[in-house]
């Protein structure tokens, strides 16, 4: 396996991100949450809200970019890293495959409803409505709702 060479600035970086993550369930109203979350390095528009139950990616919080009036519910996750299971093998401990690593962007208006699954390289549409539950592995048009697993659009809205 590859050596892990770190600079200082990297793990000063990552061990500030995780202290915040550690704080952040406890800290209330919404605006506070949101608030840590961009001290963390997300990207975050004005008027969203993002509850303080909400998981985004500890290793890469600053690809995350949430548009304005955004509105994250309750348990959402929010990935940003997975393992590219095109390398497996069997015998193999999956750990040993590489992470995929890619951003995740939720535009103006969105809404993603209570325990949602974000994957990485989804980008969701400018007043997109993600039900409860749903876990996105494909981008997500404009002004549509998407639901189960995984989620599909099943309803679009015209201007």
């Amino acid at each position: 396996m590859a050596q892990n060479k770190r600079t200082f600035f990297s793990i000063v970086k990552g061990v500030w991100i995780r202290i915040l993550t550690i704080i952040i369930p406890f800290t209330f109203p919404a605006h506070i949450t949101t608030m840590l979350h961009r001290m963390r390095g997300v990207k975050i528009g004005k008027g969203s809200k993002i509850n303080r139950t909400v998981q985004i990616d500890d290793s890469n919080p600053e690809l995350v970019i949430i548009g304005e009036n955004v509105w994250v519910t309750g348990g959402v996750m929010i990935l940003c890293h997975q393992r590219d299971l095109t390398f497996y093998e069997i015998d193999k401990p999956v750990m040993e495959c590489p992470l995929k690593v890619s951003g995740v962007k939720i535009k103006d208006g969105a809404h993603i409803g209570i325990g949602a699954i974000i994957m990485p390289g989804v980008t969701i549409g400018k007043g997109a409505v993600i039900g409860a539950g749903a876990v996105v592995t494909k981008d997500i048009p404009d002004y549509s709702v998407a639901v189960g697993m995984p989620a599909k659009v099943i309803k679009k809205f015209e201007k």
